[in-house]
């Protein structure tokens, strides 16, 4: 039987003359933090201060020895950063040049010093270029020449730390006569029968060549044999009826374990494998239709709406992510209503536990391949390293049913057209044969289970344009660069795979990343953490539309660009929403962020919930009430995701803003499962809107506590809309009470009682400034005159009504 001996521990980094202790997954950089030779980048203006780092060439050390009685032993490496040469004993080991595949070197009896020098990845970067010749790219860094996490050459959310390390484990595999070396299982369900055709490829030591063997395959009560004269063998599962995996939101995410068994001619064990299997079947629909051409995920014959968001590396030194790390962020994006993930671009493809994380909760993973706003040759040595590390990845994911599409890139399609590319090309290679060649290739060949797509956005043929909103998918970016947000209703694309606007992270976020610095939108480290273009000059037009910009007021700021945050990400999903089955859906840029950082995020570095967090979670709720503008007036739809019906009544009142209730109505909403119904408003109950008195509030009382969201009514669904700008509405000065109880048995928990004795609009209680590991359950809330809500905050110590009073802000232009 195959045995391993991990390597993880052992290892030092070369450092000048000095050996300093290393840690094994990890990087060069979080080494000489932990050694306390560089500052923390992620505080105030110190990543500057560690650009050399990236530099450098940097080499890793330990001694190698084993006496295993095995036939063979390899060397393996999941993941190297990223061009590096390895000795062992001052002989060659042999030399990689991609972070994203695994690496396997045969080092059968040989022992001795170890070394994995790493070359600096600008040097690396600029040997490629000088071979393939200039190629353009969005941001002024080289990253489209090597096979290398982008956003560690800086992203417009993200740092400049150009990483070197052994960044994945690493192990010594002893074995004899042969061992597993890929496994694809394709899983599909056929008239109510799981199929899994277990296509297995075994590898074998010079003395295993011509021998027998045998392949045993398990699942779900199900077995298979097949024996091996060569190398390869296809072993078929039959399940009948078996569980399927669902999305969450439409059902149990049942996982089946398979296991599989490679044995000698003589019935002995000589390797294992095992993964956890789901039974569904995807399909992604692009027919056409009077509106264009579509994008609609399918799963389980059951077409879907998707409520996403984009995702990032969790870390700009993704080696310290964890399992544990994965866990909780993606319960996040569960418990926000969230059913698929977008793994960008730019970034990697994650750990396996990211992968597992997602299979147990339901949530789709949208995979794309890594390619980012750039320009990418296709001459070698490139190319030989994108198709390895492609087919390692589709063996390596393909086995998650959660996994629902291949993507081939992000906005290089669309780049080429629109970007000023093409003229600079001049006929050179830039990635279009990656992703409408080989990578379709590659996955017809490896995972015909799951649908590919070229590109996001892509239109789906270059007779169209490649952003066009009526073909395929589409990225909305004008509205935020340039519009007010309610300009996301102007159109409805067929399916929105990016859209976004910033918001800056918690101020416990702010004020640990920086310590000491006075707080103000255009301080030195507030700058410097503000990585887009224009960024803040973007943030006060979009505060400014709506809003008097407060001067002089940082946390009247900071609580603005949120709420703006909120409310326009939330104006775009009402809206797609509401023309589903047109629009299919929508992912928000973006979940997560890398390091401390005014971003697009749902939820900053350290893991505090934004505003926005609590606002997808109202937005993307199975059952969606919202307010929207049309010829004419307005229109109230209702949106139901669910699985049944939803049979209800929708109290309508026309309010003015000194509290007085000038008309009320109820309409009665019947919306058939996974539809939409669109009512149009009454015309009595239309706000004044020249006067900028009026309001209207349409609610449904007892219905699912959607904790919080702007507009959200203390217990039901709440919609509420004004006719203009808040800037110009006439509120009341805004007076509530304020009362804190305690819970229970349960010291580090309390409830925050508000009641609005006026009009109280966009109330957010900040938690994080009762205790930085306070958080609360309710986002934004807008509260009429005698209304209460009960805010239930944990992790907090004691607090008093002051404390509260002061963490409390609302919309207050009076």
């Amino acid at each position: 039987m195959k045995d391993v001996t991990q390597l993880d521990e052992g290892w030092s980094l070369r450092h000048g003359q000095e050996l300093l202790e290393a840690t094994v997954p990890g990087c060069v950089h979080t080494d000489l933090l932990t050694a306390g030779l560089i500052p923390d980048p992620f505080t105030g203006l110190h990543e500057t201060a560690v650009a050399w780092v990236g530099r450098r060439a940097w080499t890793y050390v330990r001694e190698l020895g084993h006496d295993s009685a095995h036939e063979r032993t390899d060397l393996v490496f999941d993941g190297l950063d990223t061009a590096a040469y390895l000795t062992l004993d001052g002989h060659p080991v042999g030399s990689t040049r991609n972070m994203h595949r695994r690496h396997r070197f045969d080092v059968t009896g040989r022992t001795g010093r170890l070394e994995v020098r790493f070359a600096s990845a600008y040097d690396e970067a600029a040997a490629v270029r000088a071979v393939t010749g200039e190629r353009p790219n969005v941001y002024p860094e080289p990253s489209q020449y090597i096979r290398k996490m982008a956003s560690s050459f800086g992203w417009d959310w993200g740092p400049t730390l150009v990483t070197a390390g052994i960044w994945r484990p690493v192990r010594l595999e002893h074995w004899s006569t042969a061992r597993i070396a890929h496994v694809r299982p394709l899983v599909t369900v056929d008239e109510g029968t799981g199929r899994v055709e277990v296509r297995l490829e075994a590898e074998r030591t010079a003395q295993g060549r011509g021998r027998t063997l045998r392949a045993e395959a398990r699942v779900a009560g199900a077995r298979a044999e097949a024996v091996l004269t060569g190398d390869e063998a296809v072993l078929r599962l039959e399940v009948p009826d078996p569980r399927l995996w669902w999305p969450r939101g439409y059902g149990e995410q049942p996982l089946h374990d398979l296991h599989l068994t490679l044995s000698d001619d003589e019935g002995r064990p000589l390797d294992t494998w095992h993964r956890r299997i789901g039974f569904r079947t995807v399909e992604l629909d692009r027919s056409a239709d009077e509106h264009g051409t579509g994008f609609t995920l399918v799963v389980n014959g059951v077409r879907i709406f998707a409520r996403g968001v984009n995702w990032i590396p969790d870390d700009a030194f993704p080696a310290r992510i964890t399992p544990d790390r994965y866990r909780t962020r993606l319960t996040q994006a569960a418990e926000a209503n969230i059913d698929l993930v977008r793994v960008w671009g730019g970034g990697i493809y994650e750990d396996d536990a990211f992968y597992d994380a997602c299979d147990e909760l339901g949530l789709m993973v949208w995979q794309d391949f890594l390619f980012a706003c750039s320009a990418y040759p296709e001459e070698q040595p490139l190319r030989g390293e994108v198709e390895a590390e492609a087919r390692d990845n589709v063996v390596r994911l393909m086995p998650h049913p959660s996994l629902v599409l291949w993507n081939g890139n992000n906005e290089n399609l669309w780049g080429f057209r629109d970007w000023d590319w093409e003229p600079a090309l001049a006929g050179d290679s830039w990635g279009e044969g990656y992703y409408l060649g080989l990578l379709p290739r590659i996955v017809a060949e490896l995972d015909p289970t799951r649908p590919y797509t070229a590109g996001s956005p892509w239109s789906g043929s270059w007779d169209h344009h490649p952003n066009d909103p009526a073909h395929g998918t589409h990225h909305s970016w004008e509205v935020w660069n340039r519009q007010d947000y309610a300009e996301y209703r102007a159109s409805v694309p067929r399916f929105v795979a990016e859209f976004g606007w910033q918001a800056p992270p918690a101020l416990a976020t702010l004020r640990r990343a920086l310590p000491g610095e006075e707080l103000a939108p255009d301080s030195p480290g507030m700058l410097h953490h503000q990585k887009a273009e224009d960024g803040n000059g973007k943030l006060n037009r979009g505060v400014g539309r709506h809003f008097p910009l407060p001067e002089g007021d940082f946390d009247r700021w900071h609580y603005l660009t949120q709420l703006v945050q909120a409310r326009a990400v939330a104006a775009g999903i009402e809206h797609w929403r509401s023309h589903w089955p047109v629009c299919a859906g929508t992912i928000v840029w973006q979940l997560n962020d890398c390091w401390p950082v005014t971003s697009w995020s749902a939820i900053d570095s350290d893991g505090r919930p934004k505003p926005l967090h609590h606002e997808l979670r109202r937005v993307y709720a199975d059952r969606l009430l919202t307010l929207q503008p049309a010829t004419g007036g307005l229109v109230l739809a209702a949106v139901n995701q669910a699985a049944e019906p939803w049979r209800t009544a929708v109290t309508l009142r026309r309010w003015g803003a000194d509290g007085t209730l000038i008309r009320e109505s109820v309409l009665d909403i019947a919306a058939e499962p996974r539809s939409v119904v669109r009512l149009p408003v009454p015309h009595d109950l239309l706000p004044d809107g020249p006067s900028a008195k009026e309001f209207l509030v349409a609610d449904i009382h007892g219905g699912a506590d959607v904790h919080g969201g702007a507009g959200a009514g203390p217990d039901g669904l709440r919609a509420v809309h004004f006719p203009v700008a808040d800037k110009d509405f006439a509120y009341p000065r805004p007076v509530y009470d304020v009362a804190v109880e305690p819970v229970t048995g349960q010291r580090d928990r309390v409830d925050v009682v508000v009641s609005a004795r006026t009009l109280v609009r966009d109330l957010l209680l900040q938690t994080d400034r009762l205790g930085p590991a306070a958080v609360g359950d309710r986002g934004l809330l807008t509260l009429l005159p005698g209304e209460q809500v009960r805010i239930r905050v944990t992790g907090c110590a004691t607090v008093d009504v002051e404390d509260v009073r002061a963490a409390l802000y609302c919309v207050d232009t009076a």
